[in-house]
């Protein structure tokens, strides 16, 4: 089998593929990266070096050259889906993958698209593409649409027990399909068609972004009533049925909760004319949050008798999610952003990340935490790491603003 787009979706299934046995060739435009895995060091938080060293033993290889794709029964294509400037779908890596295989497509090939993207790329998107050279989908190759399910730093799921849905071009392709996956991956799915399997990715997010956007909005309105929204939530999680808890933050980041359900939007108003409003107005909340997180700030500096301009600023973890060094669309960039624009002097602390540079401009990073923590006019918790000792952090910390909701500290604000 071959993968394009050797990233946090791409390595680990060519890692799970290569442990049960398949001889996979990943594919990736990026020469540097594909050097510096073939030279045993890896780039994402899920695969240590000695891990891509045992796909290595086990015949993996990559490459910047798309000719391997030619010698694969199976494409697998993992390439970023971003959004426009202008806020629209991004599908230029598709498309570019898509014609790379095109060049090498051969009778009985199977071809998935696992990037996430709007319902109906794969038929109006991938197909006319893949069957420019004049072979048919689902006659002469099999297309299939299997959404990733990869989440960052989850010691308990991964590739091979996390459940794969699969929808084919046709219910031949999907039976290939799944009969492919079967192989590495312990339950498949199989989805009535592409379109089905494309939709369920962006449903669970969707989900999940309706969802932090309630609780974010909830966070606001609790705090000018004086109620403890943690405690609420927690109280809420103990009904063993009809509810799931969602905790507030600064913000929403990665590469699925800000970006995926924007394709969603987008299919709604081009095919139906029409917008999605829950979508939209989660949208705005999650959004807004870092600007409310800095006025949340300014208080408890007013508190102080301080203003925000000319303060010291520490911010503790940068990264999207706890535990992983991913920064793709931190809230923690637009935040920085915010109090550097507003006058603040900031520094950062982070276990997992060494230098940060939000929209190009360079925040120093604390060497001595507890010295920082303990001189910094206002520490505030964006993620709460396992490597930190919050109970230390609250006790040090000249004031301390946790946004996560992670120490009950009579001396810390939360959100």
């Amino acid at each position: 089998m071959a993968i394009i787009g050797l990233g946090y979706v791409g390595l680990p299934l060519a890692q799970q593929a290569s442990r049960s046995g398949l001889r996979v060739a990943g594919f990736d435009m990026d020469k540097a990266m594909v050097d510096s895995l073939n030279s045993g060091v890896s780039h994402v938080d899920d695969l240590s070096d000695d891990d891509v060293a045992e796909m290595m033993k086990r015949g993996f290889t990559a490459s910047a050259d798309e000719s391997v794709l030619a010698e694969a029964d199976a494409i697998v294509i993992c390439v970023p889906t971003p959004l426009s400037v202008e806020g629209e779908p991004d599908l230029a890596a598709v498309t570019a993958a898509t014609a790379s295989i095109s060049r090498h497509l051969r009778s009985g090939q199977l071809v998935v698209l696992e990037s996430t993207t709007y319902p109906g790329t794969t038929d109006e998107v991938v197909r006319p593409i893949l069957e420019q050279g004049g072979l048919v989908a689902g006659k002469d190759f099999h297309l299939a649409f299997s959404p990733e399910r990869v989440d960052p730093g989850n010691p308990t799921y991964g590739i091979a027990n996390t459940p794969k849905v699969v929808g084919g071009h046709t219910p031949t392709c999907t039976e290939v399909a799944t009969a492919f996956y079967g192989r590495f991956i312990d339950t498949v799915v199989p989805s009535k068609g592409t379109r089905e399997a494309e939709m369920t990715k962006l449903l669970e997010n969707t989900y999940r972004h309706i969802n932090i956007a309630l609780v974010n909005e909830m966070a606001q309105f609790c705090h000018d009533m004086d109620i403890d929204l943690w405690e609420v939530i927690r109280n809420a999680a103990t009904k063993p049925f009809g509810f799931q808890a969602f905790y507030p933050g600064p913000g929403v980041g990665g590469q699925c909760i800000p970006i995926d359900p924007n394709y969603l939007s987008y299919k709604v108003h081009a095919t139906l004319g029409r917008p999605f409003q829950l979508i939209e107005l989660a949208q705005t909340i999650n959004l807004q949050m870092p600007s409310y997180i800095v006025d949340r700030i300014t208080s408890l500096l007013n508190d102080e008798g301080k203003p925000l301009r000319g303060s010291t600023i520490l911010l503790l973890g940068v990264t999207y999610k706890p535990n992983i060094a991913d920064k793709r669309e931190s809230p923690a960039i637009p935040l920085a952003q915010l109090l550097l624009d507003k006058g603040a002097n900031l520094v950062f602390h982070d276990p997992h990340v060494e230098e940060w540079a939000p929209n190009g401009t360079s925040v120093p990073r604390a060497t001595d935490l507890d010295e920082v923590l303990a001189t910094a006019d206002l520490s505030v918790l964006l993620q709460n790491h396992h490597e930190y000792d919050l109970a230390s952090i609250a006790t040090t910390a000249k004031r301390l603003f946790d946004t996560k909701g992670a120490i009950d500290h009579p001396s810390v604000e939360r959100l």
